[in-house]
């Protein structure tokens, strides 16, 4: 891979953990809000029904779920990074053959090739 092209990587890499940072920021702050009476915002510290928190408690689960989810991305994101620091970018961590720039455009983070990554896949599956 060319110099320009591991430089074109790295921009993107950079601006997607950019990205995924303020998303990580505004998911940590709804996810972690109180529920329910005063302290969520309500008016009055009257107990809420529960039908109402039942609703809060799974809006909560689906943002931490997500909150995991791109959490891992950014570290996925940094080691990416690193990897392009070390020379081993775009590099299958399996078969040590070259990941195709297709790849590499639409998961620039991806540490398989496509095969490896559907061998694992498939093999998770099972």
């Amino acid at each position: 891979m060319t110099k320009t092209e591991l430089e074109h990587f790295r921009r993107r890499l950079l601006t997607l953990k950019k990205r995924l940072g303020a998303d990580l920021t505004q998911l940590e702050e709804e996810a972690l809000h109180p529920i329910g009476g005063e302290s969520s915002g309500g008016l009055s510290d009257l107990p809420v029904h529960p039908a109402d928190l039942g609703t809060e408690n799974y809006e909560v689960e689906i943002e931490l779920g997500l909150l995991e989810q791109e959490t891992q991305t950014l570290t996925e994101i940094d080691d990416a990074l690193a990897r392009i620091g070390n020379g081993t970018y775009a590099l299958c961590e399996n078969c040590h053959r070259e990941i195709s720039r297709e790849r590499l455009e639409a998961v620039p983070y991806t540490r398989y090739c496509i095969r490896c990554a559907r061998n694992f896949q498939g093999q998770a599956s099972r």
